[in-house]
């Protein structure tokens, strides 16, 4: 279970960073949530790869750290939406450098079946 990232006085702040965005799907979440609110479905069908279980232990975690809401609309059935909060929003900078970094880092690092420079 994760630490409450608040209580760690002792942290860097890149740990603290790491500690509520860290894990896998937590950023591509969030990017989807910049287009605007979407429903889980929505959610799981834009990211493939992620359990329906990991996506909701994602979710979870980025309400109870505030990055995003979760609103529950009295219907039959009930619908979910996800949104981000202002907080979340403040990472829309972020996301967008890091996006811009893993495009280059893919583009421009040598294929893996390729030995590294210098190395036999």
């Amino acid at each position: 279970m994760r630490g409450n990232p608040g209580e760690i006085q002792d942290q860097c702040a890149v740990e603290i960073a790491m500690e509520v965005l860290g894990g896998r799907w937590k950023l591509a979440i969030i990017r989807k949530l910049f287009i605007g609110t979407h429903r889980f479905g929505e959610l799981r069908r834009a990211l493939p790869g992620v359990t329906q279980r990991m996506l909701t232990r994602q979710l979870r975690e980025l309400e109870a750290d505030g990055l995003i809401s979760r609103t529950v609309h009295a219907e039959v059935p009930p619908r979910v939406e996800y949104a981000l909060t202002d907080t979340g929003r403040s990472l829309e900078r972020i996301t967008d450098l890091l996006d811009s970094w893993g495009r280059w880092y893919r583009d421009t690092r040598p294929h893996r079946d390729e030995n590294p420079v210098g190395r036999a």
